[in-house]
């Protein structure tokens, strides 16, 4: 469990008061365009030392936050490497690199409080109820109380 990345979206969430992660990148003047991608839901690109993050414009608005926090947990993380989230491969792919990003967004997206206050909820019925894809709770890390 990499606790690190837990307490970097924690720190961000009470620094600028929100789990938005279209306010943070923009608290952290990180760019953001969103627009038409095709296949791809989003990607992270490092371009003459700006930090670039582009959205699928077709995505449901829950899919776009993940997305977003994703791509921001790339800029965040990996800040040199050029990273695209391709829908239904990213969620399965075995890179420590998108394991990490994924990381970043459940922590940032799913706050424990909604586990604290659903304890009989499964992690699919609590990613429902957060209003995401079930598998994003494969990546949240659940401190005891």
């Amino acid at each position: 469990m990499n606790t690190n990345i837990k307490k970097m979206a924690l720190h961000l969430i009470e620094k600028y008061n929100t789990q938005n992660p279209f306010k943070i990148a923009d608290a952290l003047k990180i760019e953001y365009i969103i627009g038409p991608m095709g296949q791809c839901s989003g990607c992270y690109l490092y371009l003459k030392r700006h930090r670039c993050i582009f959205i699928n414009q077709e995505l449901s608005e829950n899919d776009m936050y993940f997305v977003m926090a994703h791509e921001l947990g790339h800029a965040l993380l990996h800040r040199k490497e050029n990273c695209y989230f391709i829908r239904n491969k990213t969620f399965l792919s075995t890179a420590w690199i998108e394991k990490e990003a994924n990381t970043f967004a459940a922590e940032l997206l799913i706050p424990d409080s909604l586990i604290y206050e659903n304890p009989g909820m499964t992690k699919n019925q609590l990613a429902r109820l957060a209003g995401y894809n079930e598998k994003i709770m494969e990546f949240k890390q659940i401190n005891p109380l």
